[in-house]
């Protein structure tokens, strides 16, 4: 069964960091794409950035590029979502996910349960 585990969210200042982790579980890590999505109140869910299996391809929205960057670390099996300058817009509930095969592009079958992300003004 796959298992994703978002953690890192939480309350921060405009203008500040913070970095997200998703924990995954062996078995649906290795060999497959990963992802970060959010959702705001009212607003339609996101896709925010995302890393083949490889890590030679990335995707981040242009919403938050040059701002958000996503990686990850095989030997841990984890997902990383760093965000820089975050703005009153980048908050939302952030939700890791995967995708079978290499490839970032395409529907994501795995997904975590959300982490909460708060940006003061």
């Amino acid at each position: 069964q796959a298992r994703l585990v978002e953690s890192g969210g939480g309350l921060v200042q405009t203008g500040g960091s913070l970095r997200l982790s998703c924990a995954v579980s062996r078995r649906t890590f290795n060999g497959n794409a990963m992802g970060w999505f959010r959702r705001a109140p009212g607003k339609e869910q996101e896709f925010v950035a995302a890393i083949s299996w490889s890590g030679d391809s990335k995707f981040h929205a242009d919403s938050v590029k040059g701002r958000f960057t996503i990686s990850k670390d095989n030997a841990r099996s984890t997902v990383y979502l760093q965000r820089n300058s975050l703005k009153p817009e980048d908050a939302a509930v952030y939700y890791c996910a995967a995708r079978d095969g290499e490839s970032w592009r395409g529907l994501y079958g795995h997904w975590g349960q959300g982490t909460q992300v708060t940006v003061s003004s």
